[in-house]
């Protein structure tokens, strides 16, 4: 999953981004408010994490913009004002849950995990399709009843595929979501990446679930040939 920082302080930007990628969240960084706009706007991210205090644009601004547009994006907000009015008035503009600082990493990912369940880009902690099954918590896979060993960029795309799945998928939103890299047309490290995948996964199995859609890059279903 693909998460947004905003926070203009940067050590706790660089620990909050740390830890969340040592959950194996894909993590952007923010450290102006402007910046978390723009951001925010143009790319699809499965939750935001809003300090109140920017520069150039504060958090509940920044909110006010983004909230109307991405009704269905969570949002939990950071910050160290304590007065219940604070956190009133950033739950009435739109944010999901409120985190006073100064706070320990454990209940920030406790309250990110929660959001991620409430939201409607929600994905149970079984992913199932077929015969194919994927435990998010343990991270374990299994086609058959058999076990599949994976890496961990393995395990990251075929959770992304399998939260995506009957639904087609370029190249580009695997590169931004799995590897939180900007899309570079000269890069077959996805196709690569596949690969690996289909000879894990789908290897003597049948049907196979992983299939190349044409022009657009790729889809995971029940389908029994590639769509087109």
């Amino acid at each position: 999953m693909r998460v947004l920082v905003v926070e203009d302080d940067a050590p706790l930007a660089s620990f909050v981004r740390k830890g969340l990628e040592a959950e194996h969240y894909a993590v952007d960084v923010a450290s102006d408010g402007q910046e978390a706009l723009d951001m925010a706007l143009a790319s699809d991210y499965d939750l935001l994490i809003l300090d109140l205090n920017l520069p150039k644009l504060d958090g509940i601004s920044v909110l006010n913009t983004v909230r109307p547009k991405k009704p269905s994006l969570p949002v939990l907000v950071l910050t160290a004002r304590s007065r219940i009015e604070d956190r009133v008035q950033s739950l009435d503009s739109g944010a999901d849950d409120c985190l006073i600082k100064p706070f320990s990493f454990t209940e920030l990912s406790a309250r990110v995990r929660a959001l991620l369940r409430r939201g409607p880009q929600t994905v149970e902690t079984v992913l199932r399709v077929a015969d194919l099954e994927l435990d998010r918590v343990e991270r374990r896979v299994e086609r058959g009843g058999q076990r599949i060993e994976l890496t961990s960029k393995e395990f990251a795309l075929l959770e992304y595929l399998m939260r995506n799945r009957g639904r087609r998928i370029t190249r580009a939103m695997i590169v931004e979501h799995v590897w939180n890299l900007s899309f570079d047309t000269t890069t077959n490290i996805v196709d690569v990446y596949i690969n690996y995948l289909r000879k894990k996964v789908d290897g003597e199995h049948s049907p196979h679930l992983i299939h190349t859609v044409r022009g657009v890059g790729y889809e995971l279903s029940c389908h029994s040939e590639a769509p087109v």
